[in-house]
């Protein structure tokens, strides 16, 4: 559901279940911490 860059490199992020995302709580180009929550599913 998402693609995180770090260091030049993408990690692909899949949900663990299926669902429809709900929120995204990031925007492109942000920095994340390691446990934030970047989306929400229903």
């Amino acid at each position: 559901i998402i693609i995180l860059e770090a260091m030049k490199m993408e990690n692909e992020l899949r949900a663990p279940r299926d669902g429809v995302v709900a929120t995204v709580k990031v925007k492109p180009g942000n920095s994340v911490n390691q446990g934030e929550t970047l989306v929400t599913l229903q």
